[in-house]
C-alpha cells in the first residue's frame, strides 16, 4: 500500500534530484530473477546524503509508529536495506537486526545477523520492492526463528501484481513510502525524462517479464 501524495511525492522527487534512478533502454539492466529492465532504482546511494536519508528514516519510522506500536524489533534485509534499516531502528529506539538471502558458508553460518529476541514483534524494513521474492525470503528466514513478523514497510516499490500477489500469499502487510506512478509522474513533472521514455517505462511496466531491449 503506498503512502499519501505528498511523502510519494518528496520521495520520488528525492531519487530523482541524486540521481538514484537510472535510465538505460538501449543497454537494459538485467535483474536477478532475469527480467530485463530500461530503468534501475538504486536507493543505496540516498545513504550519501544525510538529509534525505534523514527524511527518509524519520518517514519510514513515523510509519511504523503508527501501524505498528507493537513493535519491538526492527530487521533490514541484506544488503540494501542494512543502511536505512539501521537509521529507522536508531529513530525508534529498538534493536536492529539484519537478515541474509542465504546462511554463512562458514563460521556461525548464521542467516539472522545480530541479538534478537524471537519474543519481539518485529517490523521488516526493506530499500526496494521488484517481485517480492528476495525480501520474502528474509521473512522466512524471521519466521523459522520462531520471530513474530508484523509487516513489512519499502522505501519504492515497482507496484507489480506479482509482488502484490506474492506479499499476500504470504501474509505479509506491505506499506511503501512510494511507487513506479508516482515516479514516472514526478520525472514527467521534472522533465527527468523524455516524451518517448514515458512511453517506453509505461510500456515496460505493463508486462516487465516479456520486455526486451530493441
Amino acid at each position: 500500500m503506498p503512502k499519501e501524495p505528498s511523502t510519494s511525492k518528496k520521495v520520488a522527487e528525492h531519487l530523482l534530484q541524486i540521481k538514484a534512478i537510472k535510465l538505460e533502454p538501449k543497454n537494459p539492466f538485467t535483474w536477478a530473477s532475469g527480467w530485463q529492465s530500461p530503468i534501475y532504482c538504486d536507493n543505496r546511494i540516498t545513504l550519501s546524503y544525510p538529509a534525505i536519508r534523514t527524511f527518509l528514516s524519520e518517514a519510514m519510522a513515523k510509519e511504523i509508529r503508527a501501524k505498528y506500536p507493537q513493535a519491538k524489533a526492527i530487521a533490514g534485509v541484506a544488503t540494501g536495506a542494512i543502511g536505512i534499516g539501521m537509521l529507522v531502528a536508531e529513530a525508534l529506539n529498538l534493536p536492529f537486526m539484519y537478515v541474509r538471502p542465504q546462511p554463512k558458508k562458514h563460521g556461525r553460518q548464521n542467516q539472522i545477523e545480530g541479538h534478537y529476541d524471537a519474543t519481539a514483534p518485529t517490523v521488516v524494513v526493506e530499500d526496494l520492492i521488484s517481485t517480492g521474492k528476495s525480501s520474502l525470503q528474509a521473512v522466512e528466514a524471521l519466521r523459522a526463528a520462531n520471530i513474530n513478523v508484523l509487516g513489512m514497510v519499502a522505501l519504492f516499490s515497482y507496484e507489480f501484481d506479482v509482488a502484490t500477489k506474492n506479499m499476500e500469499a504470504a501474509a505479509i502487510e506491505l506499506t511503501t513510502l512510494s511507487g513506479y506512478e508516482a515516479l514516472i509522474d514526478t520525472a514527467i513533472a521534472t522533465n527527468y525524462i523524455a516524451p518517448e521514455q514515458e512511453a517506453l517505462l509505461k510500456k515496460w511496466r505493463e508486462a516487465p517479464q516479456l520486455w526486451k531491449a530493441k
